[in-house]
């Protein structure tokens, strides 16, 4: 028996064994010296999207996710056109997502090169911005990102804020939890997106977590362009990503968030310049900190509060921002 013909047979095995459950209580009304028989459907497209389908009346969330993982691990063993075809055709958001999903699972999987690009196009061109949404949905926390070409800037273009935030959020959690900032072409793409955006919301959402130690030069040329938005959200969300910038590029940086500093009126942007100003420079940003504090009184308790947690001398980045926070709450 080759390798794939066993993974199909357990597979197909595990599944019954799964939606178990939900078969007509027949299938168990036989002798125990007969084994029960499986239905051939249930493993098909259309069987499986039944179950699937009337599963969703639950209202367990945890429910609801099993079944998607169902789905998305049977997604190699079914006939790719017929899986493609039914989620072109299906027009319930939900069942759109977890269609899109075992589509990206056999795309992830090597199954079906062009599945991935089945996905996409309809999360760009669905007339429905609820299907949209849902599978945007689909693409979180996997490959899509390196896949998709310039999908995540076209997406922070759509019409429906919901399909942008949707699309915001997947660049976050990809960059966070699939790639953990190692990445610099992801991290490029998550700034090339925000850029292209005109969506505060959404634009802090994808700059607000975003590890940028691997950061290419042209992306942070666009990222400082950032400063110069009229949202005081998105300006606040650039001055911290530019914190934690690659050493070729803190020189420029550092410059950068200086100058604006200077000029800034808002008072939660000034804090974000300062603790990137603190970041960049650590023991080094002391003195620029001491010559920024007469800018603004207002301002002088947050420098000394990093100018002392600077003199400490520690070298771990979150180490001193816990001790920056700890100086502030000490009576």
């Amino acid at each position: 028996m080759t390798r794939m013909s066993s993974f199909r047979m357990s597979t197909l095995g595990w599944l019954a064994f799964a939606l178990g459950p939900l078969l007509p209580l027949t299938t168990f009304a036989q002798t125990a010296s007969t084994p029960p028989a499986l239905e051939g459907e249930a493993c098909s497209v259309p069987g499986l999207m039944d179950q699937i389908r009337r599963g969703l009346s639950s209202k367990s969330p945890a429910y609801q996710r099993y079944l998607r993982k169902l789905l998305r691990e049977a997604a190699v063993t079914l006939p790719g056109a017929e899986l493609q075809a039914a989620f072109e055709r299906e027009t319930d958001p939900t069942m759109a997502e977890h269609l899109a999903a075992a589509l990206v699972a056999r795309s992830e999987r090597e199954a079906d090169v062009g599945a991935m690009q089945v996905v996409a196009k309809r999360a760009l061109e669905d007339r429905d911005p609820a299907v949209r949404s849902a599978t945007v949905r689909a693409m979180r926390r996997t490959g899509a990102l390196e896949k998709t070409g310039d999908l995540y800037e076209r997406l922070m273009r759509d019409a429906s804020p919901e399909v942008r935030m949707e699309a915001a959020t997947n660049l976050s959690e990809d960059n966070q939890f699939v790639y953990a900032g190692q990445l610099g072409s992801a991290t490029d793409t998550a700034v090339a997106a925000a850029a292209a955006s005109r969506d505060p919301k959404a634009t802090a959402k994808i700059l607000g977590t975003l590890n940028t130690e691997k950061l290419g030069a042209e992306a942070a040329g666009r990222l400082q362009g950032l400063l110069r938005s009229d949202s005081a959200e998105v300006r606040q969300s650039a001055a911290l990503a530019l914190g934690g910038v690659p050493a070729d590029q803190m020189g420029q940086a550092r410059e950068s968030l200086v100058s604006m500093y200077r000029g800034e009126r808002d008072a939660g942007v000034r804090k974000a310049l300062v603790q990137s100003i603190a970041q960049l420079g650590f023991a080094g940003a002391v003195p620029e900190l001491q010559r920024l504090r007469g800018i603004d009184p207002g301002m002088a308790p947050e420098i000394d509060a990093w100018i002392r947690a600077l003199g400490t001398g520690l070298q771990e980045w979150e180490l001193l921002l816990r001790e920056k926070q700890r100086l502030q709450q000490a009576p």
